[in-house]
């Protein structure tokens, strides 16, 4: 998932303007002037014989899109799944084009193609149908929905957890069970995009500290209660922030970010999407082990290989959030096949724990032994521990050439550019993951050449 942009609002124009930016008024040239339409009349009002005006609302979104910089215009691409650890590109080509090695996807351990997961979701569909039909609160729960929100609670040490379609919503729920219009939210500078929308459905009042910067974190809430005890009245205070962060790797400091949120009486929510299954006890996340920790989100799309997003917390907490959120109520309910997906690959994580050999443990060395080649060809250290290797080139165009020189040598990785992250920082971004061919590494760093 991207993280918020970073870029400045769009302000589209609201009148129609000629290439030299003066408004004009749009008359059919062979309608004498004193037959030209009321200015008042909307487009779709035009007499019989006049040409069909395009809305000037589409005509804004033309002048947008035209604006966008060709390094910074998206387009689709679709693949379909190759060898492990493989996908194909789908071209018109005769043949098609050969399989790229996956550096891109956030399948972690690789477990969306495991024979168990597929089984599982394939069994649930026979059971249950494809879709839930309704929400949760209707008729949509399954027996799968209650199993896996159980395991998930159990496994992060959590009283309870409760189910979402999508890592988005669930973070949006997380946020507005926590934040009021008279909460105060002081939020990671890289936090994901979906915890912002969370902010804005909250009505709370924004403020953003440096990544990572606790010092910096720990004065903003020193002084909103100072400003607060002087008013004499005091926001209830929640504080933003994520485990693994999607686009740098890098993690904060968990003991200290729960102990000052602690000592601030600020409620903390912790995005675990990139963490579980990698990161913390056995792929618990950092959160775990932090009672202090008021909300955890997590994915079940990444390490989990399914689909779909979970909140989990204390019992009142969860409760409210049953109560009050409309992200839960108004929505249908996850796929049963989603849900059975990821709890069959949850268990394959907990039965890799049992016999000491957790897969998270066994990626993170892995992942250790590609920064040390990083830097032995000469790139500067990836930060943080986990599966996420940001490559910072800075210019968008030599990281959409950096990501068109691997995918000639036949590896997949993405240049992420802004307003995924700040201006100046484009990146290759590479993923480290369970299921990679033998040899990938050497690959990559034959293809990479010299920063």
């Amino acid at each position: 998932m991207d993280r918020a942009p970073h870029h400045p609002k769009v302000h589209l124009r609201t009148h129609t303007q000629d290439s030299s930016h003066r408004q004009v008024d749009r008359v059919n040239p062979a309608t004498p002037k004193s037959a030209s339409p009321p200015k008042d009349r909307s487009p779709a009002e035009a007499l019989p014989g006049e040409p069909q005006q395009e809305p000037e609302w589409k005509r804004d979104l033309h002048q947008a899109i035209a604006a966008l910089p060709t390094s910074r215009r998206r387009s689709l691409r679709t693949f379909a799944l190759a060898d492990a650890g493989q996908l194909q590109l789908h071209t018109h080509q005769a043949g098609g084009a050969p399989p790229l090695v996956d550096l891109a996807s956030n399948d972690y351990l690789g477990l969306s193609r495991h024979p168990q997961v597929i089984a599982a979701a394939t069994a649930e569909i026979a059971r249950s149908g494809l879709g839930a039909g309704a929400s949760r609160l209707v008729c949509g729960s399954r027996t799968v929905h209650h199993e896996l929100e159980e395991a998930l609670a159990q496994w992060l040490g959590r009283d309870r957890a409760l189910l979402f379609p999508s890592g988005f919503q669930a973070n949006i729920a997380a946020v507005c069970a926590l934040a009021g219009r008279h909460s105060l939210v002081l939020a990671d500078r890289l936090i994901h995009h979906s915890l912002i929308a969370g902010v804005r459905a909250s009505g709370a009042r924004l403020q953003r500290f440096a990544h990572n910067d606790l010092t910096a974190l720990e004065q903003r809430l020193a002084a909103a209660r100072d400003k607060a005890h002087a008013l004499g009245t005091l926001p209830r205070l929640v504080v933003l922030s994520e485990s693994l962060f999607s686009m740098e790797g890098t993690s904060p400091a968990m003991a200290r970010l729960e102990d000052l949120c602690r000592r601030q009486g600020a409620a903390l929510l912790l995005d675990e999407a990139h963490a579980i299954g990698v990161l913390g006890p056995g792929g618990r996340g950092l959160g775990h082990g932090h009672p202090d920790v008021g909300l955890i989100t997590g994915t079940l799309g990444k390490s989990l290989g399914s689909g779909g997003a979970f909140v989990a917390g204390d019992a009142i907490t969860m409760d409210w959030l049953l109560q009050n959120s409309g992200a839960f109520r108004y929505t249908t309910a996850l796929a049963p096949a989603l849900a059975a997906g990821a709890l069959a690959a949850l268990r394959l994580i907990k039965a890799q724990e049992a016999q000491a050999r957790p897969a998270g443990a066994a990626l993170l060395q892995e992942a250790e032994r590609w920064r040390t080649a990083l830097v032995a060809a000469g790139w500067p250290r990836p930060p943080g521990t986990g599966p996420i290797l940001p490559l910072l080139v800075g210019d968008d165009n030599r990281a959409l050439a950096l990501q068109h020189q691997l995918e000639r040598a036949g590896l997949l990785a993405v240049a992420i550019r802004p307003p995924t992250v700040p201006e100046g920082s484009a990146r290759l971004r590479l993923v480290v993951r369970a299921d990679l061919p033998p040899g990938t590494l050497e690959q990559l760093i034959g293809a990479l050449g010299s920063p």
